[in-house]
């Protein structure tokens, strides 16, 4: 049976059945739901500290304004980690290093702070696509360009995330097999 380094990477499954989803799933198992009763057990309070720990060092450097954006960031980043944890178990994978997870985070997030800032301060998103001191000839073209970066950041941006994560876990697996050899 010979393998490709790459087919690693792949997204397994079982009796036809993409375990992504499991994965996906695991980690808000892993997390019980609180109770509404005033005693908890340990579990409970040991992560409730946690959670209120990780959001008070998640929101530090943001002013008032950005605190409303608590719950999402908190439970994305949670997520996140758990996802990456898991993939830290032997047999398993990190379902991150899949193109589609990255993109399917990266453009209604994206899409998000692109609408937010074109509702709320429209002068000063639309002023970040022309840069100070542009010669008059070239305003057309920098707006052009500008906005097709924009346009394109998160599409890069997903790629890199995940030719990093590919290049990380390639490079463990080809120093594995000649460490074995």
């Amino acid at each position: 049976m010979t393998l490709s380094f790459f087919d690693q990477f792949m997204s397994p499954t079982f009796l036809g059945i993409p375990l992504i989803a499991l994965a996906l799933t695991l980690p808000w198992l892993l997390f019980p739901a609180p109770a509404t009763r005033w005693l908890n057990n340990r579990l409970l309070t040991l992560q409730g500290w946690f959670i209120n720990r990780f959001t008070h060092q998640l929101l530090m450097p943001l002013n008032l304004g950005g605190h409303k954006w608590a719950g999402i960031l908190t439970s994305l980043m949670l997520f996140l980690i758990s996802l990456n944890m898991l993939g830290l178990l032997p047999y398993t994978f990190t379902p991150t290093t899949q193109l589609s997870m990255n993109m399917g985070f990266a453009m209604p997030l994206w899409l998000a702070t692109v609408l937010i800032g074109m509702r709320n301060q429209p002068t000063i998103t639309l002023g970040h696509l022309l840069p100070e001191g542009t010669p008059t000839l070239l305003i057309p073209v920098l707006i052009i360009i500008e906005t097709i970066s924009v346009l394109i950041r998160p599409l890069a941006l997903g790629v890199r995330l995940t030719a990093n994560l590919t290049a990380g876990h390639l490079l463990i697996q080809l120093i594995a097999t000649a460490a074995f050899v």
